[in-house]
């Protein structure tokens, strides 16, 4: 019979999330992480694992984004106190003891709360890119680079995402456009010159795509300027990088302060929102810099304010 009485519950397991419940351990907090299947939105592992290479995590000199995942799931699940539930939870809500979660399958009551839901991948919102979606018009370049093997592709985007998918892809497509907005990408400088050094990568700025062709798979876009005489380019994939949309939603109803990108505004000293016993972390909180090691030291510092929280105010294990 699954537990239902918790010091700690933490939504979202992400590196951000699993870090935290290993923390909270440690700390003697029983634990409960909530996560979904894989692939989906706050899939268990989080959106590192769709990242191909890590190389600025410390502790690892180079690694895939699943196997850093993999490797923070199996320290948490080394404590007996975190139970790690794969169910999508559906709400919060504050009542006499703490909260409780809601999920589809059941509720589970917790003394504080963790939201680290992080974020989704913004959709690309031109003609064509909804109806092709999985028809050549993709949002994971690790999961389906080896389908477009000697083929023709482009990535929409100019931030250090969309150089990585670029990178990723050139190791199976024999040419990939990297298409961006701005006057130039604003990659890391070692994926950048790494962009300049692949043959097969080529990138055009000050240029947006505005419509996806193709019956049923892509064959084309369409550029709003003129490339090489004409605003039509040939492809056979379409691979988005322009961002993501924060995951904050499930914080409202417990009267979380949000700002105007809908992130979650914590004291970054100790991870609280204005709401006692609520905390938040990763990328769903307020914060320019957002890696995977910062988002992990984020949930470990909500970890030891939940204890000290739980301490405080002598709530007692049930």
């Amino acid at each position: 019979m699954v537990k239902k009485e918790y010091d700690f519950g933490i939504i979202g397991a992400g590196g951000t999330g699993l870090a935290a419940a290993m923390y909270a351990a440690r700390l003697g907090l029983n634990t409960i992480c909530f996560g979904t299947s894989h692939g989906s939105e706050m899939a268990i592992g989080g959106v590192i694992t769709t990242t191909n290479v890590v190389e600025n995590y410390p502790g690892f000199i180079r690694l895939t984004g699943q196997e850093l995942a993999d490797n923070i799931r199996k320290h948490a699940e080394s404590y007996d106190l975190v139970t790690i539930r794969e169910e999508r939870v559906e709400s919060v809500t504050k009542d006499k003891t703490g909260f409780r979660i809601q999920t589809a399958e059941d509720s589970y009551n917790a003394k504080t709360i963790l939201i680290a839901t992080g974020t989704k991948w913004r959709k690309l919102t031109v003609p064509g890119a909804f109806e092709l979606e999985n028809k050549g018009v993709a949002y994971c370049a690790l999961c389906d680079a080896p389908l477009y093997r000697n083929k023709t592709v482009a990535v929409v985007g100019g931030a250090d995402t969309a150089a990585k998918d670029a990178l990723v892809l050139a190791e199976h497509a024999k040419k990939v456009y990297i298409i961006y907005r701005g006057d130039e990408i604003r990659a890391e400088p070692i994926n950048r010159m790494r962009i300049k050094q692949n043959k097969k990568i080529e990138v055009i700025t000050k240029t947006n795509v505005i419509k996806v062709n193709g019956s049923d798979c892509v064959e084309s876009v369409t550029l709003d300027k003129l490339y090489k005489g004409t605003k039509e380019l040939k492809l056979e994939g379409v691979f988005v990088a322009i961002g993501h949309d924060i995951l904050s939603e499930l914080a409202v109803p417990l009267g979380v302060k949000l700002n105007e990108k809908k992130e979650i505004i914590i004291n970054h000293k100790t991870s609280e929102t204005n709401v006692p016993g609520v905390y938040a972390a990763g990328d769903v909180a307020d914060k320019p810099f957002k890696q995977a090691i910062t988002g992990v030291a984020e949930g470990c510092t909500a970890a030891y304010s939940a204890y000290e929280f739980i301490t405080r105010n002598r709530i007692t294990s049930d």
